[in-house]
């Protein structure tokens, strides 16, 4: 399963936050996915406790976002979205577009929990 690979690396760099922010659990990941980014959003879901099983991220809520695809027209110069198999401009109808968006999976934020350390006296 691909998105098996594509949840570990992501909780890789999930967990070095956490490292780094010094926190004890991760609690919400937070991504947004594109749907020409080759990752099946349901998958995902499926693959993330397995993904998650003891780490830092453990129990942790994944929350997927969707992103639209959106290209620029070469022809009229409008940004529009447009569909998986029709990458035309909303606009004008020309099929010269580029890419803008649609494609990407991106790490949007990470809540983490830190434990306080009580003060003796």
């Amino acid at each position: 399963m691909h998105e098996l690979s594509v949840c570990q690396s992501m909780l890789s760099q999930v967990e070095e936050i956490a490292r780094n922010e010094r926190a004890s659990a991760v609690t919400v990941v937070v991504i947004r996915i594109g749907p020409l980014s080759g990752v099946e959003a349901e998958l995902l879901k499926q693959a993330f406790p397995i993904a998650c099983a003891g780490g830092l991220a453990e129990g942790a809520e994944l929350r997927v976002e969707h992103l639209p695809i959106r290209v620029l027209c070469l022809e009229c110069g409008a940004e529009t979205e447009a569909r998986a198999n029709r990458l035309l401009c909303g606009a004008c109808g020309d099929y010269r577009t580029r890419l803008l968006s649609g494609d990407e999976m991106l790490l949007v934020s990470v809540e983490l929990t830190r434990e306080t350390i009580a003060e003796t006296h």
